[in-house]
């Protein structure tokens, strides 16, 4: 089966904006790979001029949250590293039973790679949306530092949505066909482990132990 990867461009950014650009960026991903009758609702993000889609759908919803909590539980242990979580969608198979299992296997055919970088500013750029009454303002040059860099963010992860839709739009051949009354392909999130190894040496470890792009259940 043929497994299609798509990159996505690294996005700088601090720590209170991990959560709301995960969960942008996952749920577009999520949304647009979507089978059957759901319930588009419209989210506005608070932190950018930005509103994405979600499927409407509760337990969705509940499990990229915990994901992105994983995430953020992660990049606290490990700060000033580039980090990625990768979304999968995969078929599930059953392998050819023998004397002693019968086990099914995960035939990945798209994964998803969301690049972060997420940087260390001072705390007196980085707070203010958390404790607007608290904090003084540092000067005018740091207001300015501050609106030019979030427009900048807010730029990059415009374009990440674009290239999302992009690769739905002409990458189709390699999407399963659909069952009946299923509304979502079965997926995974997948992010560092808890060791200071590598994500991409974690992932190679796991295409060579598994064979690529298929693994054990």
């Amino acid at each position: 089966m043929n497994c299609e990867v798509c990159q996505l461009k690294e996005l700088e950014v601090e720590h209170f904006e991990i959560r709301e650009v995960l969960r942008c960026i996952l749920h577009t991903i999520v949304f647009h790979r979507a089978l059957g009758l759901v319930r588009p609702k419209d989210v506005d993000l608070e932190l950018f001029e930005i509103t994405y889609v979600q499927c409407g759908d509760v337990e969705l919803e509940k499990k990229i949250d915990e994901k992105i909590d994983q995430f953020i539980s992660w990049v606290e242990k490990h700060p000033n590293k580039k980090s990625q979580i990768c979304l999968s969608f995969y078929e599930v198979k059953s392998k050819q039973p023998s004397w002693f299992t019968n086990k099914t296997e995960r035939l990945y055919w798209e994964q998803w790679y969301v690049n972060l970088n997420v940087t260390q500013h001072p705390k007196h750029l980085s707070s203010k949306l958390h404790h607007t009454k608290v904090v003084v303002d540092p000067g005018e040059s740091a207001t300015e530092e501050r609106s030019s860099r979030r427009a900048m963010v807010e730029a990059s992860l415009r374009e990440v949505l674009f290239q999302i839709i992009k690769f739905v739009n002409e990458k189709k051949d390699h999407v399963p066909p659909i069952s009946e009354g299923v509304i979502y392909f079965p997926y995974e999130i997948t992010m560092p482990s808890s060791s200071d190894s590598a994500f991409g040496m974690d992932m190679i470890k796991r295409m060579l132990h598994s064979g690529h792009p298929t693994m054990l259940s």
